[in-house]
C-alpha cells in the first residue's frame, strides 16, 4: 500500500467524524516535503479558514502519534476549490454537466488527454464524457488526473449551492 493510501486509511474516520470529507491525501518532494490534504464538509457547505484549521490540529496530532512520515514535512489542509480536482467515483456523478479534464494513464485510442462535458458513471461504473473525439467510457482506476473547469456554469452552480440549494 502506497503511503498517501495510509495515510488517507488513517485519517479518514477522523475526519468523518468532525463532519468532513477526505478529498485527496498527496506527499509532494522538494527541499522539504509537503503534505498536502484536501476534505470538504460533509454537509457540502463552502469551507472556511476555521475548517481548514480544524482538521490541521486533528491530522496533526494522528500524525505525531502515527509518525508515518519519517522525514521532515509540512502539513499543508486545504479545500478543493472551485476547479476542484475529481479522485473519486462519486465526484464524476456529482459534477455531472460541468466541463472538465482528464488525463489518462494509458492512451485511449490514440490519446491520454480529453476536455467535455461530465456525463456521470455507465453501468459498469466508468467515467462517461462528452468530448470533442465523441462520448469517452475511462474506468476511474485508469485515470490519473482529472478536474472541473472553471466556467460561468460552475461559477453559478457554486454561488447558488452557497446560497442555500445544491450543486449539480
Amino acid at each position: 500500500m502506497e503511503l498517501t493510501d495510509r495515510i488517507a486509511e488513517m485519517l479518514e474516520p477522523s475526519l468523518q467524524a468532525m463532519g468532513y470529507d477526505l478529498v485527496r491525501v498527496q506527499l509532494m518532494g522538494g527541499s522539504r516535503a509537503v503534505l498536502q490534504i484536501m476534505a470538504d464538509r460533509l454537509d457540502e457547505a463552502p469551507m472556511t479558514v476555521e475548517d481548514c484549521a480544524d482538521i490541521s490540529r486533528s491530522v496533526s496530532a494522528l500524525l505525531d502519534v502515527e509518525d508515518p512520515i519519517k522525514a521532515a514535512y509540512t502539513l499543508e489542509v486545504s479545500s478543493p476549490g472551485i476547479d476542484r480536482p475529481l479522485v473519486r467515483a462519486r465526484d464524476f456523478e456529482r459534477y455531472a454537466g460541468f466541463e472538465a479534464k482528464l488525463d489518462a494513464k494509458v492512451p485511449v485510442e490514440g490519446r491520454k488527454r480529453f476536455r467535455g462535458k461530465l456525463l456521470g458513471l455507465d453501468s459498469d461504473g466508468a467515467v462517461v464524457m462528452d468530448t470533442d473525439a465523441g462520448e469517452l467510457h475511462i474506468a476511474v482506476a485508469d485515470i490519473a488526473r482529472a478536474k472541473l473547469i472553471l466556467t460561468d456554469e460552475l461559477i453559478a452552480a457554486t454561488q447558488a449551492a452557497q446560497d442555500g440549494s445544491k450543486v449539480a
